[in-house]
């Protein structure tokens, strides 16, 4: 499996990173031909756009992050620019669901976090309206939407969150692969979300799809792999809170999810990463279409590509990795030397598979019919 163009462009940024912020146990890469913004030097890229203090309120954010990082963020908005913010948070699957029931009539001006996969499928149905914000200026050419759709905010890979103390119980080792999943002395215990309502989960079928060669070959890979599934849960992050209590030893989730839950817990957890190769997020900020408040809405935008707002994650313990270069990367965030990404994954690819009819064969050919958790 080789080692994608996006992943070097991203050891660029973090070399950019440690060149103005000091030192990080983050590696660089090697010289490559990656875009401009990833390239040039910090302090060369325009200003950060200010916050617009002549625009009023009130602006509501639909909010795909951990819950803790959602609060400090709209709080910090509120209070920089003074502008009434509120949030609620969702998965992006139940997050697409709400703007379809609410088409036309929208309760939330922007979507603030989560994959950008969501905003994709969002835009094919006139869900999303297209904005290029100024700040985006800031973000390289592969982290974002060329027309606007989304702006990338953070970076993370899908890993595999395990129990060290409950692996001991079983006699088994913290897996390093996808095929390594099906051995039977996981059996009841391994928890994932379900295909049809979160985007984590919609990233593992991604990376699945690209490591089988086709749907039919993933679907097939998660037929095997139910027979030692516990449960299959709503929201992506859920199974490694799972793991952290012991309901389960293995867990399909974002290695910085997992690291949150360590730190919080004070679990030992282990992350590690499919040799086959993984899948990644780009956790995006978006304008939906026919917002009540679509000028507040992109002050937020301009607002949350700012590395001020994108720092605002590591102090509730979220390690993602910030788009914005001027940003300092968490020393707890995952180290991207450490990942072999799945050769013909996208984030693309992934919006295409959550459109099509994947999320619906998942639930009657792996689930045998079963209703999606709410």
């Amino acid at each position: 499996m080789r080692r994608n163009y996006f992943l070097i462009a991203l050891l660029v940024i973090v070399g950019l990173i440690l060149a103005s912020c000091g030192s990080s146990d983050i590696a660089t890469a090697p010289s490559a031909d990656v875009p401009d913004e990833a390239t040039a030097e910090p302090d060369e890229a325009a200003e950060e756009e200010p916050s617009a203090p002549e625009v009023s309120g009130p602006v509501t954010v639909l909010c795909g992050m951990q819950e803790d990082w959602c609060q400090v963020a709209v709080q910090a908005f509120e209070a920089e620019t003074g502008i009434e913010t509120s949030m609620v948070r969702m998965s992006s699957g139940e997050a697409l669901a709400r703007m379809q029931a609410e088409k036309g009539d929208p309760s939330f001006d922007v979507w603030y976090g989560g994959p950008s996969l969501g905003p994709g499928a969002a835009a094919e149905e006139g869900l999303i309206e297209s904005y290029v914000p100024a700040n985006s200026s800031f973000i390289p050419d592969s982290l974002k939407d060329p027309n606007g759709i989304w702006t990338g905010i953070y970076v993370g890979a899908l890993g595999f969150c395990s129990n060290p103390e409950m692996l001991e119980e079983l006699g088994a080792e913290a897996p390093t692969s996808w095929q390594g999943l099906l051995d039977p002395v996981y059996v009841g215990n391994i928890a994932v979300a379900d295909q049809r309502t979160s985007g984590t989960a919609a990233t593992a079928g991604g990376a699945l799809v690209a490591i089988e060669g086709s749907e039919d070959g993933a679907l097939d890979y998660l037929r095997n792999l139910d027979a030692n599934i516990f449960q299959y849960t709503k929201s992506g992050s859920a199974p490694g809170r799972m793991a952290a209590a012991g309901e389960v030893a293995v867990s399909i989730i974002f290695s910085h999810d997992c690291v949150k839950f360590q730190l919080e817990t004070g679990v030992d957890l282990a992350v590690t990463f499919p040799e086959e190769g993984t899948g990644y997020e780009i956790g995006q900020v978006s304008l939906i279409a026919g917002a009540k408040n679509p000028e507040a809405a992109k002050v937020f935008i301009e607002w949350a590509l700012t590395a001020a707002a994108q720092e605002l994650a590591a102090p509730v313990g979220s390690y993602q990795i910030p788009t914005n270069p001027n940003a300092q990367v968490p020393a707890e965030a995952v180290k991207l030397e450490e990942v072999v990404l799945a050769e013909g994954f996208s984030p693309e690819m992934v919006a295409e598979l959550r459109s099509g009819d994947f999320p619906e064969r998942f639930g009657a050919e792996v689930r045998g019919g079963e209703a999606a958790p709410e």
